[in-house]
């Protein structure tokens, strides 16, 4: 037996590519092995920007408590009654992925519904493109989207400078990173 097991097979998302379809949102139940719990004063307003913005839907309420919201299968956000939010968004984010058609509507939809709330979307040396959002929570989220692997370009030389190469690149060192 392999302590390797290739997890994008079970992985909700797509290979990267321009014409990358998302997969379906997931209205399933599992076990979620990871999900996010944000408090929030005021959960009608959440609800509209996380649903109306980034592209959510909500999964099932506890009236007045608890809102499970979701995107995709592993996309999991509780919105919990509690205190208001801080002055500021922390440092820490928390990313979801989407793919490169989903970058343009979900800024514009943010923008729509909080103007001030995007910041991006921009190209990162990891060959993705990030779009950093502020929730009325003050929630900093950050939507990722993988680009096409140029194996010529930039981004594939950062990669390859820490010894992680390209798919059609043969295995080099990347059984380091498995």
């Amino acid at each position: 037996m392999s302590d390797y097991y290739n997890a994008f097979e079970m992985s909700p998302v797509p290979d990267p590519g321009p014409d990358a379809v998302p997969p379906e949102l997931f209205r399933g139940i599992y076990g979620m092995p990871a999900f996010v719990t944000i408090p929030t004063d005021d959960l009608a307003a959440s609800v509209e920007f996380w649903t109306r913005g980034l592209g959510f839907f909500e999964l099932f309420d506890i009236p007045g408590r608890l809102v499970h919201l979701r995107r995709w299968a592993f996309q999991d956000v509780l919105l919990v009654t509690g205190a208001s939010a801080p002055e500021t968004a922390p440092a820490i984010s928390v990313s979801f992925a989407c793919v490169l058609g989903q970058v343009d509507a979900l800024v514009e939809a943010c923008r729509a519904v909080r103007p001030d709330s995007v910041d991006g979307p921009r190209d990162t040396p990891w060959n993705t493109r990030d779009v950093e959002v502020i929730t009325p929570e003050n929630a900093r989220i950050v939507f990722t989207a993988a680009k096409p692997y140029d194996p010529a370009g930039e981004e594939a030389r950062n990669l390859a400078a820490i010894g992680i190469t390209g798919p059609d690149s043969g295995p080099g060192d990347n059984v380091a990173h498995a």
